[in-house]
């Protein structure tokens, strides 16, 4: 794991958190997709409309690893929904200039 990677994740976590969205919304390429709840939400206006309508919630990383050309968060969630706390894996891909071109949140799976 370099030192970059982790923290990018570390970042982008702290960033999910803060009410300002143009710091979050910065991370991203233009053109990003975030994956989230079984939904797609192309470019940079989807995303901050998805972004926009997330619940606050908490956020406590259990790992950081290499997956590919990328990063995987696993990540504990806490917030008002149902099931909270949960598990979610965070997938990162990067863009040629280390912004996420890519973010897959999912159910951590065994």
């Amino acid at each position: 794991m370099t030192d970059a990677g982790r923290r990018l994740v570390e970042r982008y976590l702290a960033l999910a958190t803060d009410p300002d969205p143009d710091a979050y919304l910065a991370q991203f390429d233009d053109d990003a997709v975030v994956e989230d709840e079984g939904r797609r939400h192309e470019g940079i206006g989807a995303v901050r409309a998805w972004w926009a309508a997330v619940p606050e919630v908490g956020y406590a990383v259990r790992s950081i690893e290499v997956s590919g050309d990328g990063h995987r968060a696993v990540v504990e969630v806490s917030g008002d929904f149902p099931g909270s706390p949960v598990l979610l894996e965070h997938g990162f891909g990067l863009g040629s200039d280390g912004r996420i071109r890519v973010l897959a949140i999912r159910p951590l799976t065994p």
